[in-house]
């Protein structure tokens, strides 16, 4: 599977950006920068070297983490839909809750919610705890 460009710099940035060699190199820099404070006497300058280049690492850092936040989010959810669709007894309607708003989310939170508060013998048994057998029973 052949990635793009942004693809490939993104998922570089990401494990670059979360390893302690970063950290370690921009712990560096801010060391370095306040040891120059007196040489540049505190200016607004001196400051503003350090204001402007945090606040656009951080801007594009914005980006670079939703990337990989939305990448992380659909191999979940394909994950778990693997899982839906390998058990017999789960309901295929649960596949695509990420698309319901979240007032549809916290009701089916409250109904799982009261599903595992019922004792085994009284909610079936674990393999008919879906939303589909509930309703097939009321």
């Amino acid at each position: 599977m052949k990635k793009n460009f942004f693809d490939t710099f993104s998922d570089w940035a990401a494990c670059f950006t979360g390893s302690p060699g970063a950290f370690i190199g921009a712990s560096i820099l801010v060391i370095i920068w306040a040891a120059t404070g007196p040489l540049f006497k505190f200016s607004e300058v001196w400051q503003m070297v350090i204001n402007t280049g945090t606040t656009i690492v951080t801007f594009l850092m914005v980006f670079l983490i939703q990337k990989a936040q939305n990448k992380d989010s659909k191999a979940i959810q394909i994950k778990l839909n693997e899982l839906i669709a390998a058990h017999e007894n789960a309901s295929n309607r649960i596949v695509d809750i990420e698309d319901l708003t979240e007032e549809e989310l916290d009701e089916l939170h409250k109904f799982y919610e009261k599903i595992g508060k019922l004792p085994k013998k009284a909610a079936g048994s674990p393999g008919t705890r879906s939303i589909d057998s509930q309703a097939e029973s009321s």
